[in-house]
């Protein structure tokens, strides 16, 4: 074998062990998911004892989801979620940023460490610890509200999506946060030395030169968070023990997963996946074309 050909093929070699990998876990699972969504299997007999048949389902499985109402409401909750919490934790991440990189900020290091926290403990942790807050009789903040006059419901109807968001918030807001840092951390020394010397205030030198060179970084953060709020499943599932308000079709993955693992019928729930998957996209690129026609 010539060296050249060794050198083309090296890449390929290096490559392979991720692209099968990429191959098992993404691509297949993705197509096996559309298939599944245009398939119904029918089963003969009280039991199934009769047989099990598939057949091609056409867009039935898709019209059955659209025609759910719960469904669509989760979807609906979702998007009036992002809306609120989406900016919120932007705001707190860049802000939080900006802080620990300014001339003045004292042990960077460790507040960064300390925000970055709530991120490494797992989304069914988080929310166990955080319904300690939310429930009677075991909440202190309950009890505070109660000797000042007042009861918080934390999980009513009303109030448990943004008790939710909450949740949501503390966990993210340290990992975003981390990347408009490193966003930070490119930005030209030279800069901020014309600034200086041009007796720019540290509020100047963060709107006219920070915030406009960090931009890539918040779309990345946003779009990823958008994409998030429509995985949204973890933290709905715990509460649901808590939260009466809370049903098994409350956020959109919820509702697959109940569509799937309680009432066993998987081709439906893949086409409620294969239409959250459509929905993040269409709201990600909708989002990019907004900000670049803005930026245009």
């Amino acid at each position: 074998m010539s060296s050249s050909a060794a050198t083309k093929r090296a890449p390929w070699v290096l490559l392979a062990p991720f692209l099968l990998l990429f191959v098992l876990t993404f691509v297949i699972p993705i197509v096996i998911a559309i298939g599944s969504s245009f398939t119904k299997v029918s089963r003969a007999g009280l039991f199934g004892e009769g047989g099990v048949t598939s057949e091609f389902a056409w867009f039935d499985n898709y019209a059955q989801v659209l025609g759910d109402s719960n469904f669509i409401a989760s979807i609906g909750r979702m998007f009036l979620f992002g809306i609120v919490q989406v900016p919120v934790m932007l705001i707190l991440c860049t802000v939080l940023a900006l802080l620990l990189e300014s001339a003045s900020a004292k042990w960077p290091g460790v507040f960064r460490a300390a925000y970055f926290l709530p991120y490494g403990v797992p989304g069914v942790i988080a929310t166990i610890l955080w319904s300690f807050l939310y429930v009677p009789g075991l909440s202190p903040i309950i009890d505070v509200g109660e000797s000042l006059g007042f009861t918080p419901d934390f999980l009513g109807e009303n109030t448990v999506l943004w008790a939710i968001a909450n949740i949501v918030t503390w966990s993210y807001t340290g990992y975003n946060m981390l990347i408009i840092i490193a966003q930070l951390k490119s930005i030209p020394v030279e800069l901020y030395e014309a600034a200086k010397v041009d007796g720019a205030s540290p509020l100047r030198v963060a709107t006219s030169i920070q915030l406009p060179l960090i931009r890539p970084a918040l779309l990345l953060t946003a779009v990823f968070s958008i994409i998030g709020t429509l995985q949204l499943f973890a933290e709905a599932q715990v509460l649901q023990r808590v939260a009466p308000a809370i049903d098994s079709q409350y956020t959109p993955n919820l509702s697959a997963y109940t569509t799937a693992f309680a009432y066993n019928d998987y081709n439906v729930a893949a086409a409620q996946s294969v239409l959250i998957a459509l929905v993040a996209f269409t709201l990600s690129i909708v989002f990019l074309s907004i900000t670049n026609r803005k930026k245009a």
